[in-house]
């Protein structure tokens, strides 16, 4: 595992139509589910790690879950180590570094696995993983609100619940994540030089599409304006503050 602790940071958070969303919710009312909502891990990873590809491996794994959304998002630090990840986007690393900020313990580090935007553990560490997934779940149950991806003649359309009647309601942002869902990199130097390695939900864009008070919100994109090449899985997130809990999820396996 490679890790970086920065710490005093002043950092910037600058098969089908298949969609996940709560069952038997509604989105008027934002009430509770059950099943529960899906949770939400961000596997922040890198090709230039040698203790990256357990966890690639483990987070399509993870994806295959019904009740998980999950994101490969890879960073562009260990890039000067002699190969360049031909993923990477200095956002991710951006977005990383926020959450160390906001959890106050400044550890960044690959691979690195951040659950329902609380908790962070090792990436390959299934058993950690399952624990955070159970933990932070029950402490965003009371705020959790209900999302939903469709599509319609062109458009993809986003639909968030209003809170509970009584809620103490945080300002949070809809974020909308534009996946690939696998990849395939040959890797020509660095550590993991000579190995071909398979990336699950690949984030090639993620983006802001709107910010929530409490109310019901319905956000419409033109398909055209959001599709990347070889990208045609989304996800959207609901999050409060800057980085905050991630109190709602949707994913569309293909728009």
């Amino acid at each position: 595992m490679r890790c970086l602790l920065l710490l005093g940071l002043a950092i910037a958070f600058a098969g089908g139509t298949g969609v996940a969303q709560p069952q038997g919710a509604s989105l008027a009312t934002g009430a509770a589910s059950s099943p529960s909502p899906p949770a939400v891990v961000e596997l922040y990873t890198s090709q230039g790690c040698s203790s990256c590809p357990a966890a690639d491996a483990l987070l399509a794994q993870l994806a295959s879950r019904g009740e998980v959304v999950a994101l490969s998002l890879s960073v562009d630090y260990w890039d000067y180590l002699g190969w360049r990840d031909t993923l990477a986007s200095s956002k991710f690393s951006e977005r990383q570094r926020a959450y160390a900020k906001a959890r106050g313990d400044g550890a960044i580090y690959t691979p690195q696995i951040i659950v329902n935007g609380l908790a962070h553990v090792n990436g390959s560490d299934e058993g950690q993983i399952l624990q955070a997934i159970d933990k932070t779940s029950k402490v965003v149950a009371a705020q959790r609100i209900p999302l939903r991806l469709s599509e319609d003649k062109g458009k993809l359309i986003v639909e968030a619940g209003a809170a509970p009647a009584g809620a103490v309601v945080k300002d949070a942002t809809l974020w909308l994540a534009v996946m690939s869902p696998k990849v395939e990199v040959s890797i020509g130097r660095g550590e993991n030089q000579g190995k071909k390695i398979t990336y699950t939900n690949v984030v090639r864009e993620l983006m802001p599409i709107g910010s929530w008070s409490g109310k019901a919100l319905t956000v419409e994109l033109q398909r055209q304006a959001i599709l990347r090449p070889g990208a045609d899985r989304c996800a959207v997130l609901l999050q409060q503050g800057h980085a905050g809990p991630i109190v709602g999820a949707a994913l569309m396996n293909h728009f």
